[in-house]
């Protein structure tokens, strides 16, 4: 079963997701709460596998809070699931530079929603599909010099880095298999090493990795 926290300042939105998410089955809502701090509190008690965080909020912004309990966690932290009204690239960056690994809309479908909460949860991240291209594009033009994580880059065996770059560049699996001639179970290998060392839980936010350090080619 997978345990999902929902944050969010509206009451109605999250008696709304709710309902959509605990029709599917598999998904239980452990915990509601109302403004980034008492996410953060409830996070640390109840440790949920997935957080649907609101971004604007009184009390506590959702990317705060999202930063603090990324931060928080001695083990692998929540994946958190950003939910918002607004799709600004300033929103979409400020969620997945303070730790977050996914961001959908308010206005997806509930099978969508559905879906990115089982994604998150099974490790692999999302943005939803009518900014993805601007994330990655901006997030190349803006291509800062190589961070704090730089000296994990150099952990990296050559073979985990080609790996890494072709996945930031929009590769899947079995596409990065057949353009290095190796198989799509090898991929899976390499990219779980090559997370493990640089501190990541899911794919997207090795991605934003990748760009932070200068892996992707110009």
């Amino acid at each position: 079963m997978i345990t999902v926290m929902l944050v969010d300042d509206q009451a109605v939105v999250r008696a709304g997701f709710r309902v959509i998410l605990e029709q599917a089955g598999d998904i239980e809502v452990v915990a509601e709460a109302s403004n980034g701090s008492s996410a953060v509190e409830q996070a640390r008690r109840l440790h949920p596998d997935v957080i649907c965080m609101d971004v604007r909020m009184p009390g506590g912004d959702g990317l705060t809070a999202t930063r603090q309990i990324v931060a928080d966690a001695a083990g692998a932290p929540p994946a958190v699931l950003v939910v918002t009204t607004f799709d600004l690239d300033e929103y979409v960056f400020g969620a997945l530079e303070s730790g977050a690994s996914g961001f959908i809309l308010k206005d997806c479908e509930p099978e969508d929603l559905i879906d990115a909460v089982r994604r998150l949860a099974n490790g692999y991240g999302l943005v939803d599909q009518a900014v993805t291209h601007r994330v990655i594009s901006e997030f190349a033009r803006r291509r800062p010099a190589p961070s704090s994580d730089a000296a994990a880059a150099h952990q990296l065996t050559a073979r985990e880095r080609e790996i890494v770059g072709l996945l930031a560049q929009g590769l899947s699996n079995v596409e990065i298999a057949g353009e290095l001639f190796i198989e799509t179970s090898t991929v899976k290998s390499h990219l779980g090493r090559a997370m493990a060392k640089i501190g990541v839980r899911d794919r997207l936010q090795t991605v934003v990795w990748a760009y932070q350090n200068g892996l992707v080619p110009r």
